[in-house]
């Protein structure tokens, strides 16, 4: 009788146990998933502030639960919410301007540009833009720039030098530990594995990098140029001699209008909204008025829809995720969105530097098939190289930003070798085979002529597939992609130079050329992917992961921790690859 006793209690303990787990999560639902109009208020008289140090992606993601659908999540924090939210503020007469305090921007060149580009456009209302900083990075100068006035604190600093691009190279590092990288790659400016082959900078890789870095410098001057009446040798010439890196020196150059510290900044705009001295200045963070200007936004009821499909982040073969491009989520994206009779077009934003080419070749099938049915235009963000281009290039048009970083059209394979290391801890791995090639590769032996052979013609294989596809899209001789390839990248302004692109401009231009090759002139967006997630994933989010990276990076230090990232990075890339040709770190 007591053991039966004993057994109801415990069964009595579990259900009201998951009864109370339950209620929580309904409980975190209902306040995570309440109205954001109710929690969201815009007072009269306000200033905008625009504080953008969180990181910045194109797309904020849409999150479904399908145990928990109340934890569903639908975030507005991504870069063309951000845009929408200032374009709507132009509009909205609580908003009477918007302040750049302190930001320490955490986007890219790209993004930064188009984010530059809608404050342009909201000044056009004839409301004020005004900027303050303690610490000026370039990137953070670059957007504030556009402000009717630039504020900066007495012992201030200003980081404007120009641009740099850092590569850490691996040879040494490999025959010290005897793990190495087998490589092989066509395409002479296709140095995504050069650091394993060499301890120095290739001729060609050098010349490209120079290349687009001047690029996207000579950009940047002639949008700072213009916005501060500074001609952009004056600006050369201030970013050789540092003449910027002080509040004194930057007033001097004319980078700035003010010295002054953060609170002569607020009582100056709490003059120009005639806001007693006494009296708080009424602002809202990007972040919520975000929000509230999406919730603005839905008024929309036209019954016509545009597919806005982010591809964000590296190419893998399988599913994908909100960090990866996968054929699994963004097939079913393009599917869906290509069988909804609502969607009249599609443009696909990509901001990926390429990756597995399996994987772009199915992501490519699919846009074949959809542009059968409607239009699709591709954007480019801050890049869409190699595998990124693979799945641009059959578009019906592309567009890309001036500083977007695009073509890479090369291909290379790379796989992991640890003979040498196994050798110097005593490990010795003996092979049995029915078959002269049944040992395709293994980890513990370097690869053999042939083996290399069937590779080298599985890339080249690649490389004449990918330079066909590119010339079948872009109406052009294989010959002439051949050309400009071999790896090699360009700016947006040098890919429409080459015939890469169509033209410049955002994805404000590449739903306006949307809206007119499927004759619509309302219509409402759509965005995809939708990302699906389980009871496992929501407690990965919980931290667990995070804690892991967390740990790594404060025993490793900062700049460990990315080289060990980036090894272990490569050593994952599965089967030939159409990769950007180095991690693109411009500071």
């Amino acid at each position: 009788m007591d053991f039966i006793k004993r057994v109801l209690s415990t069964v009595t303990g579990i259900i009201v146990f998951l009864m109370i787990c339950f209620l929580g999560l309904f409980l975190i639902g209902l306040l995570f998933g309440a109205s954001s109009d109710e929690v969201v208020q815009v007072k009269s008289n306000s200033v905008l502030e625009l504080k953008l140090n969180f990181p910045i992606k194109d797309y904020a993601d849409k999150t479904e639960f399908a145990e928990y659908p109340f934890l569903n999540e639908d975030d507005k924090n991504g870069l063309f919410n951000i845009i929408d939210a200032i374009n709507y503020a132009a509009t909205d007469d609580k908003i009477k301007g918007i302040s750049i305090a302190n930001n320490f921007i955490n986007a890219g060149i790209s993004q930064t540009k188009a984010l530059r580009n809608a404050l342009l456009k909201f000044k056009e209302s004839g409301k004020f833009v005004v900027a303050y900083s303690d610490i000026y990075t370039q990137k953070d100068y670059y957007l504030s720039s556009v402000a009717d006035t630039i504020y900066m604190n007495p012992v201030g600093m200003m980081e404007f030098k120009g641009l740099y691009s850092e590569r850490l190279y691996f040879k040494d590092f490999q025959e010290k530990t005897g793990f190495k990288m087998e490589v092989v790659r066509f395409g002479k400016y296709k140095s995504a594995v050069e650091p394993f082959l060499t301890n120095e900078m290739s001729d060609e890789n050098r010349e490209q990098i120079s290349v687009y870095l001047n690029g996207l410098w000579n950009e940047i001057k002639q949008d700072i140029s213009k916005s501060r009446n500074i001609t952009s040798e004056k600006l050369n010439t201030i970013a050789d001699s540092l003449l910027g890196r002080t509040a004194d020196l930057a007033k001097r150059s004319q980078l700035i209008d003010r010295i002054a510290y953060h609170d002569e900044y607020i009582n100056d705009i709490k003059n120009v909204l005639r806001v007693k001295p006494n009296d708080d200045l009424e602002t809202i963070t990007i972040s919520d008025y975000s929000i509230y200007a999406a919730n603005k936004l839905k008024s929309n009821k036209s019954k016509n829809k545009i597919a806005v499909i982010y591809a964000e982040g590296d190419i893998i073969y399988g599913e994908g995720d909100e960090k990866t491009v996968g054929q699994g989520i963004m097939n079913a994206s393009l599917k869906e969105a290509r069988e909804d009779d609502k969607v009249k077009a599609i443009v696909l934003r990509i901001n990926s530097p390429g990756g597995s080419a399996l994987a772009s070749e199915l992501i490519w099938r699919e846009i074949e098939l959809t542009k059968k049915v409607k239009p699709v235009i591709v954007s480019m963000g801050d890049v869409a190289a190699s595998g990124g281009y693979y799945i641009a290039c059959n578009a019906d048009k592309i567009i890309a930003e001036p500083t977007t970083i695009t073509g890479s059209i090369g291909v290379f394979g790379v796989l992991p070798n640890g003979k040498q290391l196994a050798d110097n801890i005593g490990i010795n791995a003996e092979q049995v085979i029915t078959n002269k090639n049944a040992v395709s590769y293994s980890f513990f032996e370097p690869l053999n002529d042939e083996q290399r052979a069937f590779i080298k013609e599985s890339i080249v294989d690649i490389y004449e597939l990918f330079t066909n596809r590119v010339a079948v899209g872009r109406n052009m001789s294989q010959d002439d992609v051949k050309a400009i390839a071999q790896g090699r990248v360009w700016t947006g302004v040098d890919a429409l130079n080459n015939g890469l692109v169509d033209e410049l401009g955002g994805l404000d231009l590449a739903l306006q050329r949307a809206s007119e090759a499927a004759d619509i002139e309302d219509y409402k967006i759509e965005e995809f992917p939708v990302y699906e997630k389980d009871l496992d994933q929501i407690l990965s989010d919980l931290g667990l992961v995070k804690a892991k990276e967390t740990i790594l990076k404060e025993e490793l230090g900062e700049e460990n921790y990315r080289i060990l990232k980036e090894i272990k990075s490569m050593s994952k890339k599965k089967g030939i690859q159409l990769l950007f040709p180095y991690s693109l770190d411009i500071k």
